[in-house]
């Protein structure tokens, strides 16, 4: 959830670089941009203002590269076998050679040379002349050479499962997909996922439910919609006891999850082996005097969508002298904030806030504060140079900086991607793409391990087919008959 910058020198100097090409253009159009959301319209102003802003900056064009789903995107491109072939040229000629043989000789619209790098045009780019589109292009070309290139021995399904006998370091990333069978929403799926139903309830901005600043200001917004992502303690789906069964045969390296259900530790995942990337429901912290509790004790006044209170500052706090004057001191709040408003207050008018218990808060990583120090301690210091497999299952890989772990892993380590859907962003060895339950499942049975969980049915069958938009990527679907 975090949206942390880089502070591991492992993860800094493995960041993407500026564009490398100048594709000499105009930015886009501000006309073009009528129909797009405030928060993309702000951020098109920043590089319109900015135009050398780094790749990190939020921009327009990374915002289209990573397929925002507030747009509506056009349906055109590049057919998958023009896209393979132009992506192996810019590989073999780089990019000066790649941009003179395309768009100098006006072979191909670099519009449509774009959607080669699996980008999708959102129809609000539509009426730009060609140049409009120059500047995407030159992200997308610089994107795909900081890409890490797949190893061509891997390719099937039949590897993965080869691959699983026989590495014995192997690294798991997690996302929220290997919850939802749960019943447990994910944050970013369309239409089903919880930021959906925050932006239907009027929410401009979903992610301020979880702003750290926007918690301290006022809590009852989160205390009000966090019910919907309490986990359940008592299940687990077959994707954690795959997890699980990993560690039983001493393959398990680390699992590093992005999620923050916690369930991960209650299907038996060995602490010293779990990394939550994003914190997790597991303790609760008082904001005024760091007071700790197991999370499961703030859960009743979460389902009441009621504001826990630290018990201990309960105990602790006495009715104040008459006469005293004492000020609120706010949950967390910083000392400049409340050195301001202390400045506000007018001591003629002789009201004095009574004080108040601190506001105990889930252990997960809001908006604004920083990654665990572990997860970046464990990645430079334990894992880089011993992990021989990387698994990565039911993300999206999007949110930084646990999205860049792929890319500084040695370029010899085989990666598997496992979710419902395909990304471009990264270059995994194999894709397969189906419910995560189901491919796990597969991928045992194929293995010839023994999955055992009450919603992995014994004897489940599967359809695996080849998915043409992608090298290396199979379908796996439960067949139905």
């Amino acid at each position: 959830m975090a949206t942390t910058s880089f502070s591991s020198p492992v993860l800094v100097q493995e960041k993407a670089a500026p564009p490398i090409i100048d594709l000499t253009a105009e930015p886009v159009q501000q006309s073009a941009l009528n129909t797009r959301k405030q928060r993309t319209a702000s951020a098109t102003q920043k590089y319109e203002e900015e135009p050398d802003d780094n790749w990190d900056s939020a921009s327009l064009y990374e915002e289209i590269l990573d397929e925002v789903e507030e747009y509506e995107y056009a349906g055109d491109s590049c057919s998958a076998e023009e896209a393979r072939t132009y992506r192996q040229r810019l590989h073999e000629v780089g990019a000066g050679r790649f941009v003179f043989e395309n768009i100098t000789t006006g072979k191909v619209t670099a519009r449509k040379l774009c959607t080669a790098f699996g980008i999708r045009l959102p129809k609000f780019l539509e009426g730009l002349p060609d140049s409009g589109y120059y500047q995407l292009l030159g992200h997308a070309i610089s994107r795909e050479l900081n890409k890490r290139r797949r190893l061509k021995q891997y390719k099937t399904i039949d590897d993965a499962a080869r691959l699983l006998r026989e590495r014995k370091n192997i690294m798991v990333i997690t996302g929220a997909g290997i919850s939802t069978s749960l019943g447990i929403p994910d944050f970013r799926s369309k239409n089903t996922g919880f930021y959906s139903k925050l932006q239907d309830m009027g929410f401009s901005e979903p992610e301020q439910v979880f702003d750290i600043n926007n918690f301290d200001e006022d809590p009852t917004t989160f205390y009000t919609l966090a019910g919907d992502i309490l986990p359940d303690l008592e299940k687990w789906t077959p994707t954690h006891e795959f997890i699980r069964l990993l560690q039983e045969k001493n393959k398990l390296l680390t699992n590093y999850t992005q999620n923050i259900d916690n369930v991960e530790s209650h299907a038996g995942i060995s602490k010293h082996k779990l990394i939550q990337c994003h914190g997790s429901w597991a303790t609760a912290t008082c904001r005024k005097c760091g007071f700790k509790i197991p999370g499961e004790g703030i859960f009743e006044e979460i389902r009441a969508q009621k504001v826990a209170e630290c018990k201990r500052c309960i105990q602790e706090l006495q009715v104040p002298r008459p006469g005293m004057k004492r000020k609120r001191s706010s949950n967390g709040t910083s000392k400049s904030r409340r050195r301001q408003a202390s400045d506000d207050d007018d001591d003629s008018d002789g009201a004095y806030d009574i004080p108040q218990p601190g506001v105990m808060k889930p252990d997960i990583t809001f908006f604004g504060e920083g990654l665990p120090q572990e997860f970046f301690d464990r990645l430079r210091t334990h894992d880089r140079d011993k992990v021989d497999l990387v698994i990565v299952i039911g993300t999206s890989m999007k949110v930084a900086p646990v999205s860049e772990v792929p890319q500084i892993i040695p370029p010899e380590v085989p990666q598997i991607y496992i979710s419902r859907d395909p990304i471009h962003h990264i270059n995994f060895d194999i894709n397969l793409l189906g419910d995560c339950d189901a491919v796990v499942g597969e991928l045992c049975r194929r293995a010839g391990w023994d999955l055992k969980h009450k919603m992995h049915p014994e004897g489940q069958q599967v359809d695996v087919k080849p998915f043409e938009d992608l090298d290396h990527s199979f379908t796996v679907k439960v067949r139905k008959d």
